[in-house]
Formats: C-alpha cells, sequence, structure tokens
C-alpha cells in the first residue's frame, strides 16, 4: 500500500492574509446596502479601486485562496529577451561609459528604442527590461556614495503625498527655490533698493538651472510662476549680455518638487500646474532639497562674493561699508548672473552625476522632441495680473502710469485684467474676461517710455519721493525724475574721471591741492547744468539727495498698494 503524499502547507504573506479575510467578510454582509458600505470600505482600506476589489471577489469565488496568492514564475530573474538584444544593450553601456564618459540606464533604453525604429521591430526591450539587464553591471560598477535619495546611480524622490518618483529623464522633475542675495544693489539714480530675491528652477536630473526670476519682490506664487516661465521657454537674449552660447534649456516638467512654502500651495501654481499638466508635490524633510539649494551656496562662492555691495552670509561679520560701496543695478547684476549659469554654471561638470556637464547631460537626457508653447499661452498662466477698468479716452492705468493700445478704445467703461513683469511694467497685456477665460485683446505701452524701462520697485520709490516733494506723479514726471537722476549720477561720475586723470598727471600739483582749499567756483560749472549761472549757484547752493533705504512692504500698506 502505498504511503498518502503528505499535504503541501501553503505560507500566506500578510497582504494576501488580509486580502482573504477582507473578501470574507466582505461575503459576509447581509443586504445591498451594507454590502456597498462594506465594499467603500475595504476598498479603502486595502488602497485599490472598487473595479479591483471586485476582481478580487470573483477569483475567490472562481479559485478560491489561490485567486488572490501570487504564484512565482519558474523564469523569476531571466530576461525574455534574445540574446542579441542582450549582448547590445551591454555593449552600449559598456562603450558609453568608457574613460571619462557617462551613459545612464535611460540613455540606453533610449538608443534600444531608436535602434528597433531603425530595424523596424515591433517587439523590443522595455525601459523596465533595460534596467533589469543592467542592474548587476551597474550595482558592480557603482563606487560613489550617494546621498539622501540614491540608490546605485538612481535617484528617488519621496514626497508627503506618498508619491516616489524614480528620476531617469530630463525635465521629469523640476524642483523651484528662493534665496535672498547677498549684494545690494541700486536703482538708476544711486539710492539702495536693497538686497534682491533670486528664484531658480533646476532639472533634478541633470542639475541645469532652467530658468531664474530676480526681482525686489518677496517670493509668492506670481514670483513662482515667472521663473517658471521662464524655465518653460527657449532663452533668447541680446548682444548687452555677451553670451558666447546660448542657454538652451526649455520644455515642461511632469513634476514640481518643492518645499512646503504657501506660495507652492497656492491656487495660481495649482492652475497652471493643471492647465500645463504638471504634478506638484512637496519634499517629505528640509534635507532632502540639495539639490536645488545647493546652488545658491555656488552663486555666493563664486559669483557674489566678488561683486561690490556685498554682504556676507553671516550677519555678525557683515561688512559696514556694504551698502555705501553697492553701485549694481538689478539690470546689472542680472547681467552677471546669466553669463555665469550660461559659461560657467550649466556648462560645468556636476561630480555627483558623472563626467558629463550638466548642460550635456540635459541634452542626453532628453526623451526626444520637447514641444514649444506659445509665448502668449504662457503669459495667460504665468504672468503677475491686476484688474483695471479702461477709461474713456481709452487707456488704462498701473502704478502711475498711464497706457495706451490698440483697439481698447472699443472697451472704454469695461473691466480688463492685465499682465505684466514686475522687472519691466512699461509693457503691459491687457485680456478681458469671458466667463472664466481670458481673451487677449492687445499689448498696452506706457506713454512717452517708448525707449525706457522702468521695474515696479522703481515706479513706486519715484513716487513716493514726488508725493514727499507735493508734485503730481504723470508719466512725464516719472520720466523726468529719472533722466534727471540718471544726468546727475552721470556728471558726477564723470567729474570724479576728470580729477582722477588730473591727479595722474601732476601728482605734486595733486598733493598742494590737498592743502589748500578748493575753488568752489572752479569746480560746480563742471557739474551743473548750463543755463545756471554763477550768482545762481551763490544763492541757491546745490542739495545733494540723501541716500535712502525704502521698506517696500510699509509703503504697500501705507499706500494701499
Amino acid at each position: 500500500m502505498e504511503p498518502k503524499p503528505k499535504r503541501q502547507i501553503i505560507e500566506f504573506t500578510p497582504q494576501e492574509k488580509e486580502r482573504i479575510e477582507a473578501v470574507k467578510s466582505l461575503l459576509a454582509a447581509g443586504d445591498k446596502t451594507s454590502y456597498r458600505q462594506k465594499q467603500k470600505e475595504i476598498a479603502q482600506k486595502l488602497g485599490i479601486s472598487l473595479r479591483s476589489l471586485q476582481r478580487m471577489v470573483k477569483a475567490w469565488q472562481e479559485k478560491g485562496t489561490s485567486g488572490l496568492t501570487r504564484h512565482q514564475r519558474e523564469d523569476k530573474g531571466k530576461h525574455r529577451i534574445t540574446q542579441e538584444w542582450e549582448e547590445y544593450i551591454l555593449k552600449t553601456y559598456r562603450e558609453g561609459n568608457r574613460g571619462s564618459l557617462h551613459m545612464s540606464r535611460a540613455q540606453v533604453a533610449v538608443r534600444v528604442e531608436a535602434r528597433a525604429v531603425a530595424l523596424g521591430e515591433e517587439n523590443y526591450p522595455s525601459r523596465a527590461t533595460v534596467y533589469r539587464v543592467l542592474s548587476r553591471l551597474v550595482e558592480s560598477q557603482t563606487k560613489i556614495i550617494r546621498s539622501l535619495g540614491w540608490k546605485g546611480e538612481k535617484l528617488t524622490l519621496k514626497s508627503r503625498e506618498g508619491i516616489e518618483i524614480e528620476v531617469e529623464y530630463s525635465n521629469q522633475v523640476w524642483q523651484c527655490d528662493h534665496t535672498k542675495v547677498d549684494v545690494f544693489v541700486v536703482d538708476r539714480s544711486g539710492e539702495i533698493l536693497g538686497r534682491p530675491w533670486l528664484t531658480t528652477v533646476i532639472d533634478s536630473y541633470s542639475r541645469c538651472i532652467m530658468g531664474i526670476y530676480l526681482g525686489m519682490e518677496t517670493p509668492s506664487a506670481a514670483i513662482v510662476a515667472l521663473a517658471l516661465r521662464h524655465g518653460i521657454l527657449p532663452k533668447q537674449y541680446g548682444s548687452e549680455y555677451q553670451l558666447k552660447s546660448e542657454w538652451g534649456t526649455y520644455g515642461i516638467p511632469s513634476y514640481l518638487y518643492t518645499d512646503g512654502g504657501k506660495e507652492f500651495a497656492s491656487k495660481h501654481i495649482e492652475q497652471i500646474a493643471t492647465e500645463l499638466g504638471i504634478v506638484c508635490c512637496r519634499r517629505r524633510y528640509p534635507a532632502e532639497g540639495g539639490i536645488v539649494e545647493r546652488p545658491f551656496g555656488t552663486f555666493n562662492r563664486e559669483v557674489f562674493a566678488s561683486l561690490p555691495g556685498y554682504t556676507g552670509r553671516n550677519r555678525e561679520s557683515r561688512s559696514s561699508k556694504a551698502e555705501a560701496e553697492a553701485c549694481l543695478t538689478l539690470d546689472q547684476l542680472e547681467k552677471i548672473l546669466v553669463r555665469y549659469i550660461v559659461h560657467r554654471y550649466n556648462g560645468g561638470i556636476d561630480a555627483r552625476v558623472g563626467e558629463q556637464t550638466r548642460l550635456g547631460r540635459w541634452e542626453g537626457g532628453r526623451t526626444g522632441e520637447i514641444a514649444l508653447i506659445g509665448e502668449r499661452e504662457l503669459d495667460r498662466c504665468l504672468m503677475k495680473r491686476i484688474k483695471r477698468r479702461v477709461y474713456k479716452e481709452g487707456y488704462v492705468q498701473l502704478a502711475n502710469l498711464v497706457y495706451k493700445g490698440e483697439h481698447l478704445q472699443g472697451y472704454a467703461g469695461e473691466w480688463v485684467i492685465l499682465r505684466y513683469n514686475p522687472r519691466d511694467i512699461t509693457t503691459v497685456w491687457v485680456y478681458q474676461l469671458e466667463g472664466r477665460a481670458e481673451v487677449f485683446i492687445s499689448r498696452a505701452h506706457a506713454r512717452d517710455w517708448e525707449t525706457e524701462s522702468l521695474s515696479m520697485a522703481e515706479a513706486r520709490a519715484i513716487a513716493r519721493r514726488l508725493r514727499e516733494q507735493a508734485k503730481v506723479v504723470t508719466n512725464q514726471s516719472l520720466l523726468e525724475e529719472v533722466r534727471d537722476r540718471d544726468e546727475y549720477v552721470e556728471s558726477i561720475r564723470n567729474f570724479s574721471l576728470k580729477r582722477g586723470k588730473k591727479s595722474q598727471r601732476n601728482p605734486q600739483k595733486t598733493a598742494r591741492r590737498k592743502s589748500e582749499p578748493e575753488n568752489f567756483e572752479q569746480v560746480i560749472p563742471e557739474i551743473m547744468p548750463p543755463e545756471l549761472n554763477k550768482e545762481d549757484i551763490e544763492e541757491e547752493p546745490i542739495e545733494v539727495p540723501d541716500v535712502r533705504v525704502y521698506d517696500y512692504e510699509e509703503l504697500e500698506r501705507e499706500y494701499g498698494w
């Protein structure tokens, strides 16, 4: 008599046990109402959809417990691809990482797809298969100790919302953050504006800086939107920037990974993300923001520390001469920063991601052609907006400036939406609100400002000075204030240069002049307008304006801006 075969004991995993108990409790429900209620509770508890739960119940009814268990494949660990494809994948990866070259698994997957298209093959290894083929080879070659989030050469980002993102290609995950620049800037009249804010947008895969916004405004949803706009659009700069190469990066990210700042959680950013198809997610811990925060230290060390008006990072050891030495305007500081990013930062190598330049890695990590989006389409999403009424003569007002535009007279008496860039408010874009949609009407330019530029911060500071002098604030008065001060500063600068040249020509004469009082009558005509004569000067001496530092948040509260 043959012995009976021993009964096989099946061991279930905790997840399988939970599913079995859940299905049993669901089938034990009595009427339809309690069944439906129980169904929703169980689906929520297991973290699955109602449809998935229904499939589980059907599998239980047809196959019993085996319907809820996962059967391990006999060929687990083996690659179900041809020997030819496996050899091609390994060969491509080895050749791409020879010497100083660096090629990631994602780039190998792109080349596999390109080869399959060239050969006309529809059945080719997927990205996941390429990763499995290369997994052992990559782990054996990886010697770099990575920071938080790295496993081998793979960077994984985890969000508060429970999203886990494996960073595999360019424009997949962008990160955004702000810092206050440690350099004082001045307006065109030489008066201190303060320390500007810098907002940067960085691609997590390549560490390229995709876009920036430098301005006096404190971080807000509108500033984040302007930085995103700069990152999304192709960059075009004039000859005044003296760029030897193009910035080169653009596109729309799949994810925007940020800290928990309220500007990132605003409805404005949510609306932009929805319209552009971007998923917004938050970092779990502050330590996970190294990718976007590290460039701030690099900028300070390699750029800002060598500029006049640099304050230093440490408040206690801050130089008392920083404000006195400040002479850069916001535009000049931006040009310096843009040149550094294009020539040095994006064109440099980040040791954490291999031997490629950041720009080279971004170009190599692209998964295909990047679709271009229209600039006007982004204006509606990303520029700062404000509501204004069109006056009878067909003009609108913003920051004490009067704007004229085509077709505006036909909208007299109606409310319109103005969109503008705080860095230059001489031009605004006018939209009409139809329901929830904004329809573009025209572009409007500030009257008398066709050849000039003016930031919102400068406009407010000038308007404050004119009010203190009891003058009416108009387009012309603002323009005259800017031009008068530009001419005054230029005359002082030219006078200083002339004196410096004379000192170099005759050092003995200069030394003698130091011990003698300066001849007031000879000096003044060089820096005063030609219409003033000697008698006017004696009766009405020059008053050099004091340097003032304005608190723009206080001004906004005081004047309701």
